[in-house]
């Protein structure tokens, strides 16, 4: 038996599509896009390594068009040579080092408008996810937008999406991080400190012909 740090996501294969319960967003034959369960995947992890004293997770889809410019406009395609940045759907930091799992649901169930809060949780610290730019202006939904927040990539994108859960053991308790901080910040005050780590991907689009 491998005793290898794992990350385990049982609700799909590695590489394989994320089912639409555990998305932000999901095809519509009438609008494009509709709302869906936006439930967490339950999460789990394994042989952490010898002087891990906390864990990080972190959820990034390297796939987001860097120019929003034909972003889900009609008659238009996003081209998929178009340069791609990262979008963070789930930044959770200080996760206890005797925590090794995260249930179903339990950082988020449902689509919250105006996003949920950040701050301390039974299971960690959560930080900002990247819906808080991409709905900042918006009456309706804007708002910091913290924990999970599943995949709702562009429904014009000629690019499948592919969504990175990774697991890092850290040796610190805690990253002391500001009470408001995002992906970005995680990753650089993580550096020196990381342990181990374990990725599971999965991919999702909102484009019918793909």
């Amino acid at each position: 038996m491998s005793n290898q740090f794992k990350l385990i996501i049982n609700d799909w294969g590695n590489g394989a599509p994320i089912p639409t319960q555990f998305a932000f967003g999901k095809i519509s034959p009438t609008e494009h896009v509709a709302l869906c369960e936006n439930l967490n995947p339950q999460v789990s992890w394994e042989n952490a390594p010898t002087g891990t004293q906390s864990f990080v997770i972190i959820c990034h889809d390297p796939d987001v068009p860097s120019s929003g410019e034909d972003v889900n406009q009609e008659g238009k395609v996003v081209p998929s040579d178009l340069p791609r940045v990262d979008f963070f759907h789930w930044v959770l930091v200080d996760i206890p080092a005797t925590t090794t799992s995260i249930a179903e649901g339990a950082a988020s169930n449902g689509v919250t408008a105006g996003g949920k809060p950040g701050g301390e949780r039974p299971y960690g610290q959560a930080g900002i996810n990247s819906y808080t730019d991409w709905f900042a202006g918006d009456k309706d939904m804007g708002g910091d937008y913290c924990d999970y927040d599943g995949p709702c990539p562009p429904w014009n994108d000629s690019l499948m999406h592919h969504y990175h859960f990774t697991v890092y053991a850290i040796d610190v308790e805690s990253l002391n991080l500001n009470a408001r901080f995002d992906g970005n910040e995680a990753r650089a005050a993580m550096q020196g400190h990381v342990l181990a780590e374990s990725e599971h991907v999965g991919t999702y689009t909102l484009n019918p012909d793909l």
